[in-house]
Formats: C-alpha cells, structure tokens, sequence
C-alpha cells in the first residue's frame, strides 16, 4: 500500500505548489471561457510587445488531457526535490523552474524567427503555445543527466526509464498529439541539456529572486503597454525626448512622479 497523499505532497512541496497553480489556471480558464489566444505564447504577439506571454502561456492549460499529462509528468519529476544530498533538492528545483520557465519562451521565439526570417516559413508567425510542456520536458532531461536510473510515472500505471524519456516523450506526443509543439517541447530538452552540463549554473537565491523581480518588472509593463490590462497607478508617457518613455506611478491626491529612462518604443516592438 502506498504512503498517503498528504505525505507525498509533503516531500514534494514546489512540484506540489505548480501543480496546484496550474490547475486552479485551468479551471478559471474553463469558467471563464478564455481561449488559448488570449494567453498563448505566438511569434506575432511577442514582436507586438506581449512578453508577458511568456510567462502566461508557461501555466496555461486549454485542454484538460494537456493538463494530466503534464501534471502526471511533473508530480514524477518531483523526485528532483528529494535528491539534494547530489546537488539538486528544492531551492534548485525552484531556481532552475523559473530558468526554464523563461529560457524555453525565448529560445521558442528565437526558433520562430529563424524559421520565419532566414526559412521564410510564414506559417510559424501566428503558431501560438500554451502548456508547461517545456518545463516538464527540461527536468526530464536534467534528471535524465543527473539521475539516468530513475524512471518516469505517467498516470500511476505507465513507467519509462528516465534517461530516454525526454526523447521518446518528444516522439510520442508528436505521434499521438499533432497539434503538440515539437519546437516548445525540444526548446526545453535544449534548455535542460544546457542546465544539467553546466553551460548554464551559478543560479543562487540571490539570483532567483532577481530574477523573479525583473521578471515581474517586465510583465507588468508589458502588459501596460499593450493595453492588454490596465494599471491605474501606472503611466507610460513620453519625456522631453520623445524617443524615450517615462514612467510615471500615480499617487493618489499627491503631484509626485517618478521618471525613468527605458528604451524606444520602437526597439521593444522589434524584439
């Protein structure tokens, strides 16, 4: 008989915590009607200036088989969280998640240019992902590297050995989904890869959370400037200058401002 549920969310507090996120996404999602649009990750979107979509379509599910499956991946791979006494443990779980989190969106969108730029493949500009796929997928090839022993659970019955899951995960949703994201899901093997051999490392709580600051920095003005929410206590105008913004908070029955410079409206619309 296996350990009661509440232990096991015990010993595997973040994949718990996302796990918990996405879902509570999802049901609002559901109720209110929002489609994969609204908060999908496209080529189009980003070079109209919706970075914050990066992080949207990370934890937005539109279809609850989506869902299980990468819920069903992720509770697996929380075994990451239980192998400190090797380097890995929770505060790097944490740290690596939001590297990857932001490193797959923007590795998909540098892949999307490329198509479209160099390939002249029209049809990658209005392709739009959602789903933590690329997460998932990057902590079974960093467990893969760091753990090849370990074996990957899909919905408690299914049991593929770990260190040839990212790649025959990658085939078999691609096989079995076809509207699956091959570039998303390979984009995290790749981050993953980078993470687990070093290339990328020297992540610490410091960085974590500087991370996190300017993560949330960019999306809240991202979403500002493109209207697509309205902070009332935030205004984006121009300055003297008129190739640079400035950034005004509104205090309330108060004059002051505080002004910053950033750069051009123009290089933002171009990333």
């Amino acid at each position: 008989m296996g350990r009661p549920l509440v232990f096991e969310i015990l010993d595997k507090p973040a994949t718990s915590c996302f796990i918990g996120i996405c879902s509570a996404i999802w049901f609002y999602i559901q109720k209110k009607n929002i489609g994969y649009s609204h908060v999908g990750l496209s080529y189009e979107t980003a070079v109209a200036g919706h970075h914050w979509r990066i992080i949207t379509s990370a934890f937005s599910h539109i279809s609850i088989i989506h869902l299980v499956f990468n819920m069903s991946a992720l509770w697996s791979l929380g075994v990451v969280e239980k192998l400190g006494p090797i380097g890995l443990g929770v505060e790097y779980y944490l740290q690596y998640t939001l590297v990857l989190v932001v490193l797959s969106g923007v590795l998909v969108l540098g892949i999307y240019h490329l198509l479209i730029q160099k390939f002249k493949i029209e049809y990658f500009r209005r392709v739009t992902a959602v789903g933590y796929s690329c997460v998932v997928f990057g902590w079974m090839t960093i467990l893969s590297v760091k753990q090849p022993t370990s074996k990957l659970h899909l919905f408690g019955f299914l049991s593929l050995p770990i260190s040839f899951a990212p790649f025959e995960s990658l085939i078999f949703t691609s096989i079995i989904v076809p509207q699956a994201s091959f570039i998303g899901h390979l984009s995290g093997i790749i981050v993953g890869y980078a993470i687990a051999w070093g290339l990328i490392h020297g992540m610490n709580n410091y960085w974590a959370v500087s991370m996190l600051g300017w993560i949330v920095l960019v999306t809240v003005f991202s979403l500002k400037r493109s209207s697509a929410y309205d902070f009332s206590f935030l205004e984006i105008e121009p300055v003297t200058d008129s190739s640079l913004p400035a950034v005004r908070f509104i205090a309330s029955g108060h004059g002051r401002t505080l002004q910053m410079n950033a750069l051009p409206a123009s290089g933002v619309e171009l990333v």
